[in-house]
């Protein structure tokens, strides 16, 4: 199932869309569409239509979301940007062999609790760290 868009909504708009555009560069997410005035910002591939929208509202927190990634090294880059730019670890970097043993992903909270999670799903080759390599 192919999904048109996924809609984050944040407490803080210009917060959260620093955090966003600094942690969703690593998996190939650029800002596409940003309307300060409506306090609303959408990502997606460079040339594509948006596929992630980071919207201010009383809603804020409480979705998850797990984007793919190219490698296991954009799942590092993902989480290692995203805690630089102020995210919260959830998940470190790693396998999820209770999910399967070709999946490798990290997992971050964003300034409102909101779950945000980079997922590699490749040969069991990819699963360890590019650092032990």
């Amino acid at each position: 199932m192919d999904n048109d868009h996924l809609t984050v909504f944040v407490s803080d708009y210009s917060a959260s869309k620093a955090f966003y555009e600094e942690t969703l560069a690593p998996l190939g997410l650029v800002v596409l569409l940003d309307w300060p005035d409506a306090r609303r910002v959408y990502f997606g591939p460079a040339g594509k239509p948006s596929s992630l929208w980071v919207v201010e509202s009383d809603l804020a927190g409480g979705t998850q979301i797990a984007l793919s990634a190219e490698d296991s090294g954009a799942v590092h880059a993902f989480f290692g940007t995203a805690i630089a730019a102020g995210g919260r670890i959830d998940r470190e970097p790693g396998s999820r062999p209770d999910s399967s043993h070709e999946y490798y992903s990290a997992r971050v909270l964003d300034f409102d609790g909101n779950s945000l999670e980079a997922a590699y799903r490749g040969e069991s080759t990819a699963l360890s760290s590019p650092a032990a390599a």
